[in-house]
């Protein structure tokens, strides 16, 4: 399979991760106006499964080094095989619990509290789990993502068209989803080996437990999405019907680019995971917010009509690249 031997490509994946899991969003606003977020969620699931894939019958089964995708998943242990299961299991509905946190309360209350908290729960567990880096440098530069990405909420704030909604019943299922999202990541690094050029029997390698983790989200998606479609917790219901009847294959096609997207990134930060450690690697990759924010300025234009953002839109930013940047020489020191 193929590999990574220096930190300075783990940081170039981990910055792909970010892209991706920062960018596939826009899928979702490309269909939303003829497409519910449900019924979009499938094809996503879709594309996640695909892609995963693609990448481990491909990337994770030519080379010398480590084991092949198949031969992996053949002498993979039960108990890893379920925490990859399991963290399929437990990021599917922690999206989807953040998604409808959004819809209900406004992207500037339940996103920074979603994805803030997420950030903050995951590299802690994960630095716990495999404490690689100096932690001085790595929390502090959390602790500045995550003020980047509260100061990112005082900007939507500002907007003409926002409106806090129901915000305790938002803040509520917010704080639910960002806390299983902060766990996700640890049940994949726990399933997975740490030298993947020699990989620990029973243990899986990145593109194995890729597919694990997609193959938990696809199979979830039957019970979580279900019940998302027919007891929403915001909106109108929609039902399978739905799905196969008012949906034309452009609009498939564009939830299964979504879903594509984040597993590319899903894929690669997992790879790069084993030169930068688990908690560095994903602390890089929820800085994801950076680049959404990014396509909501320039390419959405979001904040057009706004007052008094320009200095909080500086602040982010800024406080975003500054906290990065310690996440990266964490590893250094």
């Amino acid at each position: 399979m193929v590999v990574i031997h220096s930190y300075g490509w783990a940081v170039l994946l981990a910055f792909i991760t970010m892209l991706c899991w920062g960018s596939w969003a826009n899928t979702q606003k490309l269909a939303q106006k003829q497409w519910p977020f449900q019924l979009f969620y499938w094809d996503y699931a879709i594309g996640v499964m695909l892609l995963a894939l693609v990448l481990a019958f491909t990337a994770g089964s030519i080379g010398t080094e480590g084991r092949s995708f198949l031969a992996d998943l053949g002498q993979a242990d039960a108990k890893n095989l379920l925490l990859a299961f399991t963290g399929g299991v437990v990021f599917n509905l922690a999206n989807i619990l953040v998604t409808a946190a959004i819809a209900i309360a406004g992207m500037a209350v339940a996103f920074p509290v979603g994805i803030g908290l997420a950030l903050v729960v995951g590299v802690i567990a994960n630095y716990i789990a495999t404490p690689l880096g100096n932690p001085g440098l790595l929390f502090a530069g959390v602790g500045l993502v995550t003020l980047a990405i509260v100061l990112d909420a005082l900007a939507y704030r500002k907007l003409p068209s926002s409106s806090s909604g129901n915000t305790r019943k938002g803040i509520i299922i917010s704080l639910m989803g960002g806390f299983l999202m902060g766990f996700f990541y640890y049940f994949v690094a726990a399933s997975m080996t740490t030298d993947f050029v020699n990989p620990t029997v029973g243990k899986l390698t990145p593109y194995t437990a890729s597919v694990v983790f997609a193959l938990g989200l696809l199979i979830s998606n039957f019970l979580w999405n279900t019940i998302s479609m027919y007891k929403p917790l915001t909106g109108e219901k929609a039902t399978y019907k739905d799905y196969f009847t008012k949906g034309d294959t452009k609009l498939h096609l564009i939830g299964v680019l979504g879903g594509a997207i984040w597993s590319l990134g899903m894929t690669l930060n997992i790879i790069a995971a084993e030169q930068a450690g688990f908690a560095i690697s994903y602390g890089l990759g929820q800085g994801a917010t950076l680049i959404a924010a990014l396509w909501g300025v320039f390419i959405w234009k979001e904040f057009k009509g706004a007052k008094g953002v320009n200095r909080l839109l500086t602040a982010m930013f800024l406080s975003f690249i500054v906290g990065l940047s310690l996440i990266i020489i964490a590893r250094l020191y």
